[in-house]
Protein backbone atom coordinates (compact mmCIF):
# COMPACT_ATOMS: atom_id res chain seq x y z
CA UNK A 1 0.00 0.00 0.00
CA UNK A 2 1.30 3.43 -0.88
CA UNK A 3 1.66 5.86 2.02
CA UNK A 4 2.83 8.80 -0.11
CA UNK A 5 2.97 11.97 1.95
CA UNK A 6 3.03 10.00 5.21
CA UNK A 7 6.13 9.18 7.20
CA UNK A 8 7.31 5.57 7.28
CA UNK A 9 4.97 3.52 9.48
CA UNK A 10 6.26 2.09 12.76
CA UNK A 11 5.05 -1.15 14.28
CA UNK A 12 5.27 -2.48 17.83
CA UNK A 13 5.41 -6.28 17.96
CA UNK A 14 5.69 -8.47 21.04
CA UNK A 15 7.30 -11.80 21.82
CA UNK A 16 4.01 -12.82 23.46
CA UNK A 17 0.63 -11.56 24.58
CA UNK A 18 0.98 -9.18 27.51
CA UNK A 19 4.53 -8.14 26.62
CA UNK A 20 3.49 -4.49 26.82
CA UNK A 21 2.74 -3.65 23.18
CA UNK A 22 -0.29 -1.48 23.94
CA UNK A 23 1.47 0.70 26.50
CA UNK A 24 4.66 1.00 24.46
CA UNK A 25 2.58 2.01 21.43
CA UNK A 26 0.90 4.70 23.53
CA UNK A 27 4.29 5.93 24.77
CA UNK A 28 5.62 6.03 21.21
CA UNK A 29 2.57 8.02 20.08
CA UNK A 30 3.04 10.61 22.83
CA UNK A 31 6.78 10.91 22.15
CA UNK A 32 6.22 11.43 18.41
CA UNK A 33 3.56 14.03 19.22
CA UNK A 34 6.12 15.88 21.34
CA UNK A 35 8.48 15.85 18.36
CA UNK A 36 5.91 17.66 16.24
CA UNK A 37 4.60 14.64 14.32
CA UNK A 38 1.05 13.38 13.88
CA UNK A 39 1.11 9.76 15.08
CA UNK A 40 -1.89 7.66 14.06
CA UNK A 41 -2.50 4.57 16.21
CA UNK A 42 -3.74 1.47 14.43
CA UNK A 43 -4.39 -2.15 15.35
CA UNK A 44 -5.87 -4.10 12.49
CA UNK A 45 -7.50 -6.74 14.67
CA UNK A 46 -7.94 -6.74 18.43
CA UNK A 47 -9.64 -9.19 20.75
CA UNK A 48 -11.04 -7.49 23.82
CA UNK A 49 -14.23 -6.87 25.77
CA UNK A 50 -12.84 -3.57 27.01
CA UNK A 51 -14.44 -1.27 24.46
CA UNK A 52 -14.95 2.40 23.66
CA UNK A 53 -17.58 4.11 21.50
CA UNK A 54 -16.37 6.90 19.21
CA UNK A 55 -18.24 10.05 18.25
CA UNK A 56 -19.85 8.36 15.22
CA UNK A 57 -21.25 5.56 17.37
CA UNK A 58 -18.59 3.04 16.33
CA UNK A 59 -17.22 0.41 18.68
CA UNK A 60 -13.46 -0.02 19.11
CA UNK A 61 -10.99 -1.43 21.61
CA UNK A 62 -10.24 0.81 24.60
CA UNK A 63 -6.48 0.32 24.09
CA UNK A 64 -6.66 2.07 20.72
CA UNK A 65 -8.73 4.87 22.26
CA UNK A 66 -5.97 5.31 24.85
CA UNK A 67 -3.35 5.42 22.09
CA UNK A 68 -5.42 8.03 20.24
CA UNK A 69 -5.47 10.23 23.34
CA UNK A 70 -1.71 9.73 23.62
CA UNK A 71 -1.41 10.91 20.01
CA UNK A 72 -3.54 13.98 20.69
CA UNK A 73 -6.33 12.66 18.45
CA UNK A 74 -9.98 11.79 18.92
CA UNK A 75 -10.50 8.02 18.92
CA UNK A 76 -12.19 6.66 15.81
CA UNK A 77 -13.11 3.09 14.99
CA UNK A 78 -10.92 3.11 11.84
CA UNK A 79 -7.98 2.89 14.26
CA UNK A 80 -9.23 -0.61 15.18
CA UNK A 81 -11.24 -1.83 12.18
CA UNK A 82 -11.64 -5.45 13.37
CA UNK A 83 -12.66 -6.06 16.97
CA UNK A 84 -13.45 -9.53 18.30
CA UNK A 85 -15.45 -9.61 21.53
CA UNK A 86 -15.27 -13.05 23.20
CA UNK A 87 -18.60 -14.35 24.45
CA UNK A 88 -17.74 -17.86 25.62
CA UNK A 89 -17.93 -21.32 24.03
CA UNK A 90 -15.13 -20.40 21.58
CA UNK A 91 -17.30 -17.77 19.91
CA UNK A 92 -16.82 -14.04 19.46
CA UNK A 93 -18.90 -11.15 18.24
CA UNK A 94 -17.27 -9.65 15.14
CA UNK A 95 -17.11 -5.86 14.88
CA UNK A 96 -16.08 -4.34 11.53
CA UNK A 97 -15.45 -0.59 11.39
CA UNK A 98 -17.40 -0.07 14.59
CA UNK A 99 -20.49 -2.14 13.78
CA UNK A 100 -21.45 -5.70 14.66
CA UNK A 101 -21.47 -7.94 11.57
CA UNK A 102 -21.99 -11.39 13.07
CA UNK A 103 -20.66 -14.10 15.33
CA UNK A 104 -17.66 -16.32 14.61
CA UNK A 105 -16.49 -19.63 15.98
CA UNK A 106 -12.76 -20.03 16.61
CA UNK A 107 -12.39 -23.11 14.38
CA UNK A 108 -13.96 -21.44 11.33
CA UNK A 109 -13.01 -17.80 11.90
CA UNK A 110 -10.21 -17.55 9.34
CA UNK A 111 -12.10 -19.56 6.75
CA UNK A 112 -15.11 -17.26 6.96
CA UNK A 113 -13.74 -13.94 8.11
CA UNK A 114 -10.16 -13.57 6.82
CA UNK A 115 -11.00 -11.95 3.47
CA UNK A 116 -13.69 -9.60 4.87
CA UNK A 117 -11.32 -8.68 7.71
CA UNK A 118 -8.42 -7.86 5.39
CA UNK A 119 -10.79 -5.81 3.24
CA UNK A 120 -11.98 -3.60 6.12
CA UNK A 121 -8.39 -3.22 7.38
CA UNK A 122 -7.36 -1.82 3.99
CA UNK A 123 -10.45 0.38 3.90
CA UNK A 124 -9.64 1.79 7.34
CA UNK A 125 -6.04 2.48 6.34
CA UNK A 126 -7.23 4.44 3.31
CA UNK A 127 -9.61 6.46 5.47
CA UNK A 128 -6.84 7.33 7.93
CA UNK A 129 -4.44 8.15 5.12
CA UNK A 130 -6.97 10.60 3.69
CA UNK A 131 -7.65 12.17 7.09
CA UNK A 132 -3.99 12.50 8.13
CA UNK A 133 -2.04 13.04 4.91
CA UNK A 134 1.22 13.91 6.66
CA UNK A 135 0.87 11.62 9.64
CA UNK A 136 2.74 8.49 10.68
CA UNK A 137 1.00 5.22 11.41
CA UNK A 138 1.94 3.61 14.73
CA UNK A 139 0.81 0.02 14.39
CA UNK A 140 0.33 -2.43 17.23
CA UNK A 141 0.65 -6.15 16.66
CA UNK A 142 -1.30 -8.87 18.44
CA UNK A 143 0.02 -11.73 20.54
CA UNK A 144 3.14 -13.22 18.98
CA UNK A 145 3.94 -12.59 15.29
CA UNK A 146 5.34 -16.12 14.84
CA UNK A 147 2.47 -18.44 15.70
CA UNK A 148 3.39 -20.85 12.90
CA UNK A 149 -0.10 -22.37 12.66
CA UNK A 150 -1.66 -18.92 12.19
CA UNK A 151 0.98 -16.88 10.34
CA UNK A 152 -0.41 -17.28 6.84
CA UNK A 153 -3.81 -16.05 8.07
CA UNK A 154 -2.55 -13.37 10.47
CA UNK A 155 -4.38 -10.10 9.91
CA UNK A 156 -2.46 -7.75 12.17
CA UNK A 157 1.24 -8.63 12.50
CA UNK A 158 3.77 -9.38 9.75
CA UNK A 159 1.29 -9.36 6.86
CA UNK A 160 0.44 -5.78 7.76
CA UNK A 161 4.07 -4.85 8.43
CA UNK A 162 5.13 -6.10 4.98
CA UNK A 163 2.09 -4.53 3.31
CA UNK A 164 3.03 -1.11 4.72
CA UNK A 165 6.82 -1.66 4.77
CA UNK A 166 6.81 -0.70 8.43
CA UNK A 167 9.86 -0.47 10.67
CA UNK A 168 9.23 -2.83 13.57
CA UNK A 169 10.12 -2.77 17.26
CA UNK A 170 10.11 -6.12 19.07
CA UNK A 171 9.11 -5.88 22.76
CA UNK A 172 9.99 -8.62 25.28
CA UNK A 173 8.82 -8.81 28.90
CA UNK A 174 11.75 -9.63 31.19
CA UNK A 175 9.42 -9.94 34.21
CA UNK A 176 8.12 -13.23 32.79
CA UNK A 177 11.64 -14.67 32.66
CA UNK A 178 13.45 -16.22 29.70
CA UNK A 179 13.80 -12.91 27.88
CA UNK A 180 16.73 -14.14 25.74
CA UNK A 181 14.78 -17.21 24.66
CA UNK A 182 11.75 -15.00 23.92
CA UNK A 183 13.74 -12.82 21.55
CA UNK A 184 15.95 -15.47 19.95
CA UNK A 185 13.02 -17.85 19.50
CA UNK A 186 10.88 -15.17 17.86
CA UNK A 187 13.63 -14.06 15.50
CA UNK A 188 14.50 -17.64 14.53
CA UNK A 189 10.93 -18.24 13.34
CA UNK A 190 10.92 -15.18 11.10
CA UNK A 191 11.57 -15.49 7.38
CA UNK A 192 14.61 -13.48 6.17
CA UNK A 193 12.35 -10.87 4.51
CA UNK A 194 10.42 -10.52 7.78
CA UNK A 195 13.49 -10.30 9.99
CA UNK A 196 14.69 -7.32 7.93
CA UNK A 197 11.67 -5.39 9.23
CA UNK A 198 12.86 -5.62 12.86
CA UNK A 199 14.81 -2.40 13.50
CA UNK A 200 15.02 -2.51 17.28
CA UNK A 201 14.58 -4.60 20.42
CA UNK A 202 13.06 -3.32 23.65
CA UNK A 203 13.32 -5.01 27.05
CA UNK A 204 10.21 -4.20 29.09
CA UNK A 205 9.46 -4.28 32.85
CA UNK A 206 13.07 -4.43 34.06
CA UNK A 207 13.59 -4.22 37.83
CA UNK A 208 16.82 -2.84 39.27
CA UNK A 209 19.69 -0.83 37.82
CA UNK A 210 19.87 -0.75 34.02
CA UNK A 211 23.62 -1.33 33.96
CA UNK A 212 22.99 -4.82 35.31
CA UNK A 213 21.62 -5.66 31.86
CA UNK A 214 24.56 -4.21 29.90
CA UNK A 215 26.10 -7.63 29.33
CA UNK A 216 22.76 -8.99 28.16
CA UNK A 217 22.28 -6.03 25.82
CA UNK A 218 25.72 -6.56 24.28
CA UNK A 219 25.07 -10.27 23.80
CA UNK A 220 21.71 -9.71 22.11
CA UNK A 221 23.10 -7.10 19.73
CA UNK A 222 26.07 -9.32 18.82
CA UNK A 223 23.90 -12.39 18.24
CA UNK A 224 21.04 -10.71 16.36
CA UNK A 225 22.63 -7.72 14.66
CA UNK A 226 19.67 -5.66 15.89
CA UNK A 227 20.13 -2.79 18.36
CA UNK A 228 18.55 -2.96 21.80
CA UNK A 229 17.08 0.55 21.73
CA UNK A 230 15.88 0.57 25.31
CA UNK A 231 15.32 -1.10 28.66
CA UNK A 232 12.04 0.09 30.17
CA UNK A 233 11.76 -0.13 33.96
CA UNK A 234 8.88 -1.60 35.89
CA UNK A 235 6.27 1.17 36.09
CA UNK A 236 4.66 1.74 39.46
CA UNK A 237 2.01 4.10 38.11
CA UNK A 238 -1.41 2.70 37.31
CA UNK A 239 -2.24 2.55 33.62
CA UNK A 240 -5.42 1.19 32.03
CA UNK A 241 -5.03 -2.54 31.38
CA UNK A 242 -5.77 -4.14 28.02
CA UNK A 243 -7.45 -7.31 29.19
CA UNK A 244 -8.75 -8.95 32.33
CA UNK A 245 -5.50 -10.83 32.96
CA UNK A 246 -3.91 -7.51 33.80
CA UNK A 247 -6.26 -7.15 36.76
CA UNK A 248 -3.99 -9.59 38.57
CA UNK A 249 -1.07 -7.18 38.20
CA UNK A 250 -2.82 -4.16 39.68
CA UNK A 251 -1.73 -2.42 42.83
CA UNK A 252 -1.95 -4.09 46.19
CA UNK A 253 -3.02 -2.50 49.46
CA UNK A 254 -3.15 1.27 49.74
CA UNK A 255 -1.84 2.66 52.98
CA UNK A 256 -4.15 5.69 52.87
CA UNK A 257 -7.34 3.85 51.87
CA UNK A 258 -10.37 4.74 54.00
CA UNK A 259 -13.12 2.82 52.21
CA UNK A 260 -13.19 -0.61 50.57
CA UNK A 261 -15.25 -1.24 47.45
CA UNK A 262 -15.84 -4.82 46.33
CA UNK A 263 -15.99 -5.24 42.54
CA UNK A 264 -17.50 -8.45 41.20
CA UNK A 265 -15.00 -10.09 38.85
CA UNK A 266 -17.57 -11.59 36.51
CA UNK A 267 -16.54 -14.49 34.23
CA UNK A 268 -17.46 -12.38 31.17
CA UNK A 269 -16.34 -9.07 32.64
CA UNK A 270 -16.33 -6.19 30.14
CA UNK A 271 -15.45 -2.51 30.14
CA UNK A 272 -13.54 -2.80 33.40
CA UNK A 273 -11.71 0.42 32.47
CA UNK A 274 -14.83 2.03 34.00
CA UNK A 275 -13.15 1.35 37.37
CA UNK A 276 -9.80 3.05 36.62
CA UNK A 277 -10.87 6.44 38.07
CA UNK A 278 -11.89 4.76 41.33
CA UNK A 279 -8.66 2.82 41.53
CA UNK A 280 -6.79 6.10 41.08
CA UNK A 281 -8.54 7.55 44.16
CA UNK A 282 -5.97 7.40 47.00
CA UNK A 283 -8.62 6.83 49.69
CA UNK A 284 -10.34 3.96 47.83
CA UNK A 285 -9.31 0.32 47.90
CA UNK A 286 -10.85 -1.96 45.26
CA UNK A 287 -11.17 -5.65 46.10
CA UNK A 288 -12.04 -7.95 43.21
CA UNK A 289 -14.46 -10.73 44.21
CA UNK A 290 -14.97 -13.79 42.02
CA UNK A 291 -18.03 -16.05 42.14
CA UNK A 292 -17.38 -18.73 44.73
CA UNK A 293 -15.54 -16.41 47.11
CA UNK A 294 -16.82 -14.56 50.17
CA UNK A 295 -18.21 -11.06 49.65
CA UNK A 296 -17.54 -9.93 53.21
CA UNK A 297 -18.74 -6.55 54.45
CA UNK A 298 -17.26 -3.92 52.11
CA UNK A 299 -18.32 -0.28 52.20
CA UNK A 300 -19.87 -0.63 48.74
CA UNK A 301 -20.21 -3.18 45.92
CA UNK A 302 -19.98 -2.54 42.18
CA UNK A 303 -21.28 -4.92 39.52
CA UNK A 304 -19.48 -3.90 36.32
CA UNK A 305 -20.42 -4.58 32.71
CA UNK A 306 -20.71 -8.04 31.21
CA UNK A 307 -20.46 -9.43 27.69
CA UNK A 308 -22.66 -12.38 28.75
CA UNK A 309 -25.07 -10.92 31.27
CA UNK A 310 -27.29 -13.97 31.66
CA UNK A 311 -24.37 -16.37 32.00
CA UNK A 312 -22.71 -14.15 34.58
CA UNK A 313 -25.95 -13.77 36.52
CA UNK A 314 -26.30 -17.54 36.49
CA UNK A 315 -22.74 -17.82 37.80
CA UNK A 316 -23.55 -15.44 40.67
CA UNK A 317 -26.62 -17.47 41.58
CA UNK A 318 -24.96 -20.88 41.35
CA UNK A 319 -21.98 -19.77 43.44
CA UNK A 320 -24.10 -18.16 46.16
CA UNK A 321 -22.54 -14.75 45.54
CA UNK A 322 -25.89 -13.44 44.28
CA UNK A 323 -27.57 -14.34 47.55
CA UNK A 324 -24.70 -12.77 49.51
CA UNK A 325 -25.22 -9.58 47.52
CA UNK A 326 -28.97 -9.54 48.23
CA UNK A 327 -28.32 -9.98 51.95
CA UNK A 328 -25.71 -7.23 51.84
CA UNK A 329 -28.15 -4.80 50.16
CA UNK A 330 -31.01 -5.71 52.47
CA UNK A 331 -28.79 -4.93 55.46
CA UNK A 332 -28.24 -1.38 54.16
CA UNK A 333 -25.22 -1.77 51.92
CA UNK A 334 -24.40 0.38 48.88
CA UNK A 335 -24.67 -1.44 45.53
CA UNK A 336 -24.02 0.11 42.14
CA UNK A 337 -24.43 -1.61 38.75
CA UNK A 338 -23.05 -0.48 35.41
CA UNK A 339 -24.80 -1.58 32.20
CA UNK A 340 -25.05 -5.38 32.47
CA UNK A 341 -24.46 -5.02 36.19
CA UNK A 342 -27.55 -2.80 36.45
CA UNK A 343 -29.57 -5.28 34.40
CA UNK A 344 -28.68 -8.04 36.89
CA UNK A 345 -30.05 -5.88 39.72
CA UNK A 346 -33.51 -5.91 38.12
CA UNK A 347 -36.45 -8.30 38.44
CA UNK A 348 -36.26 -10.14 35.10
CA UNK A 349 -33.97 -10.42 32.07
CA UNK A 350 -35.28 -11.84 28.79
CA UNK A 351 -33.15 -12.78 25.78
CA UNK A 352 -35.62 -13.95 23.10
CA UNK A 353 -33.02 -13.77 20.31
CA UNK A 354 -30.21 -15.50 22.20
CA UNK A 355 -27.95 -12.45 21.92
CA UNK A 356 -26.43 -12.77 25.39
CA UNK A 357 -26.15 -16.54 25.58
CA UNK A 358 -29.26 -18.45 26.56
CA UNK A 359 -29.26 -20.26 29.90
CA UNK A 360 -32.90 -21.28 30.05
CA UNK A 361 -34.41 -24.04 27.88
CA UNK A 362 -36.81 -21.70 26.09
CA UNK A 363 -35.15 -18.77 24.26
CA UNK A 364 -38.13 -16.52 24.96
CA UNK A 365 -38.33 -17.28 28.68
CA UNK A 366 -37.15 -14.81 31.31
CA UNK A 367 -34.48 -15.26 33.90
CA UNK A 368 -34.93 -13.87 37.40
CA UNK A 369 -32.61 -11.04 38.35
CA UNK A 370 -31.40 -10.11 41.83
CA UNK A 371 -34.63 -8.11 42.34
CA UNK A 372 -32.90 -5.15 43.98
CA UNK A 373 -34.27 -2.65 41.44
CA UNK A 374 -37.79 -2.79 39.93
CA UNK A 375 -36.60 -3.26 36.34
CA UNK A 376 -37.45 -5.64 33.51
CA UNK A 377 -34.87 -5.95 30.74
CA UNK A 378 -35.32 -7.35 27.24
CA UNK A 379 -32.30 -7.87 24.96
CA UNK A 380 -32.97 -6.63 21.44
CA UNK A 381 -31.01 -7.00 18.21
CA UNK A 382 -30.27 -3.30 17.85
CA UNK A 383 -27.39 -2.12 20.01
CA UNK A 384 -27.30 1.28 21.72
CA UNK A 385 -23.98 2.83 20.67
CA UNK A 386 -23.58 6.50 21.40
CA UNK A 387 -21.71 9.09 23.38
CA UNK A 388 -23.93 11.22 25.58
CA UNK A 389 -23.98 13.99 28.15
CA UNK A 390 -26.48 14.24 30.98
CA UNK A 391 -27.34 16.26 34.10
CA UNK A 392 -27.65 14.00 37.11
CA UNK A 393 -30.24 14.34 39.87
CA UNK A 394 -28.57 11.80 42.17
CA UNK A 395 -26.52 12.00 44.34
CA UNK A 396 -26.75 15.69 43.34
CA UNK A 397 -26.68 17.87 40.26
CA UNK A 398 -23.62 17.23 38.12
CA UNK A 399 -22.78 17.31 34.43
CA UNK A 400 -21.65 13.89 33.28
CA UNK A 401 -20.57 12.38 29.99
CA UNK A 402 -19.83 8.87 28.83
CA UNK A 403 -21.13 6.35 26.34
CA UNK A 404 -23.80 3.69 26.02
CA UNK A 405 -22.99 0.20 24.72
CA UNK A 406 -25.76 -2.35 25.29
CA UNK A 407 -28.38 -4.60 23.68
CA UNK A 408 -30.72 -4.58 26.66
CA UNK A 409 -33.67 -2.24 27.01
CA UNK A 410 -34.66 -1.75 30.66
CA UNK A 411 -38.06 -0.49 31.79
CA UNK A 412 -39.46 0.25 35.23
CA UNK A 413 -42.06 -2.20 36.42
CA UNK A 414 -45.52 -0.62 36.27
CA UNK A 415 -46.42 1.11 39.51
CA UNK A 416 -42.85 1.25 40.82
CA UNK A 417 -42.16 4.92 40.15
CA UNK A 418 -42.73 5.71 43.82
CA UNK A 419 -39.92 3.38 44.90
CA UNK A 420 -37.14 4.65 42.62
CA UNK A 421 -35.69 7.91 41.38
CA UNK A 422 -34.20 8.52 37.93
CA UNK A 423 -30.48 9.21 38.15
CA UNK A 424 -30.51 11.95 35.51
CA UNK A 425 -32.59 14.18 33.27
CA UNK A 426 -32.85 11.21 30.88
CA UNK A 427 -34.75 8.59 32.91
CA UNK A 428 -33.35 5.72 30.82
CA UNK A 429 -29.78 6.49 31.95
CA UNK A 430 -30.33 4.75 35.29
CA UNK A 431 -32.26 4.53 38.53
CA UNK A 432 -31.70 4.59 42.30
CA UNK A 433 -33.82 2.85 44.92
CA UNK A 434 -35.66 4.97 47.49
CA UNK A 435 -36.10 1.96 49.78
CA UNK A 436 -33.67 2.78 52.57
CA UNK A 437 -34.27 -0.58 54.22
CA UNK A 438 -32.70 -2.18 51.16
CA UNK A 439 -29.58 0.01 51.10
CA UNK A 440 -28.61 2.52 48.43
CA UNK A 441 -29.03 0.39 45.30
CA UNK A 442 -28.49 2.16 41.97
CA UNK A 443 -27.46 1.47 38.40
CA UNK A 444 -26.69 3.20 35.11
CA UNK A 445 -26.19 2.48 31.42
CA UNK A 446 -23.53 5.18 31.20
CA UNK A 447 -20.04 3.74 30.79
CA UNK A 448 -17.41 6.19 32.02
CA UNK A 449 -19.63 7.53 34.79
CA UNK A 450 -16.74 7.48 37.28
CA UNK A 451 -14.52 9.53 34.95
CA UNK A 452 -16.65 12.54 35.89
CA UNK A 453 -14.80 13.95 38.90
CA UNK A 454 -17.60 15.81 40.65
CA UNK A 455 -20.10 12.95 40.28
CA UNK A 456 -17.55 10.36 41.43
CA UNK A 457 -16.79 12.31 44.59
CA UNK A 458 -20.51 12.89 45.30
CA UNK A 459 -21.06 9.13 45.14
CA UNK A 460 -18.02 8.40 47.31
CA UNK A 461 -19.23 10.95 49.87
CA UNK A 462 -22.49 9.01 50.26
CA UNK A 463 -20.42 6.02 51.31
CA UNK A 464 -18.10 8.09 53.48
CA UNK A 465 -21.04 9.70 55.29
CA UNK A 466 -22.42 6.31 56.27
CA UNK A 467 -18.99 5.44 57.63
CA UNK A 468 -18.68 8.72 59.55
CA UNK A 469 -15.88 10.09 57.36
CA UNK A 470 -15.51 13.71 56.25
CA UNK A 471 -16.56 14.61 52.71
CA UNK A 472 -13.98 14.70 49.94
CA UNK A 473 -13.83 17.93 47.90
CA UNK A 474 -16.00 17.75 44.79
CA UNK A 475 -14.47 20.64 42.82
CA UNK A 476 -11.96 18.39 41.04
CA UNK A 477 -11.12 17.78 37.41
CA UNK A 478 -12.38 14.84 35.41
CA UNK A 479 -10.29 11.68 35.07
CA UNK A 480 -9.24 12.55 31.52
CA UNK A 481 -6.90 15.20 32.93
CA UNK A 482 -5.34 12.66 35.26
CA UNK A 483 -5.01 10.29 32.31
CA UNK A 484 -3.12 13.00 30.44
CA UNK A 485 -0.72 13.32 33.36
CA UNK A 486 -0.17 9.57 33.38
CA UNK A 487 0.48 9.52 29.64
CA UNK A 488 2.99 12.33 30.02
CA UNK A 489 4.78 10.47 32.81
CA UNK A 490 4.83 7.35 30.66
CA UNK A 491 6.35 9.32 27.78
CA UNK A 492 8.92 10.88 30.14
CA UNK A 493 10.12 7.43 31.23
CA UNK A 494 10.03 6.13 27.66
CA UNK A 495 12.09 9.07 26.40
CA UNK A 496 14.62 8.61 29.21
CA UNK A 497 15.14 4.89 28.67
CA UNK A 498 14.51 4.37 24.94
CA UNK A 499 16.35 5.78 21.91
CA UNK A 500 13.89 5.67 19.02
CA UNK A 501 16.29 7.08 16.42
CA UNK A 502 17.25 3.62 15.03
CA UNK A 503 13.53 2.92 14.63
CA UNK A 504 13.09 6.19 12.73
CA UNK A 505 16.11 5.50 10.53
CA UNK A 506 18.05 8.47 11.89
Amino acid sequence: MSTDGMSTPLMVLGTSSGAGKSLMSAALCRLLLRRGETPIPFKGQNMSNNAWVDESGGEMAYSQALQAWAAGLKPQCAMNPVLLKPQGDSTSEVIHLGQSVGTARAETYYEQWFRPGWSVIREALKDLQCSYIHGRLVLEGAGSPVEVNLQRRDLTNLRLAQFLRARCLLVADIERGGVFAQIMGTLSLLKPVEKQLIRGLLINRFRGRRELFDEGRDWLEAETGIPVIGVMPWLEELFPPEDSLDLLERRGKKNDAEIEIAVLKLPSLSNFSDLDPLEAEPTVELRWVEPGTFLGIPDAVIIPGSKQTLRDLNSLNRSGLGRQLQTYAQSGGHVFGICGGMQMLGRTLADPLGLEGVITTEPSSSMAGLNLLPLDTVFKRSKALRQCQRITQWPDNAKVKGFELHHGNSQLIQGSHESVLPMADDPSMGWVSKNESCGQVAGTYLHGIFENGRWRRLWLNLIRKQKGLADLPTDISNHEQQREQLLNRLADVFEEHVNINPLLGT
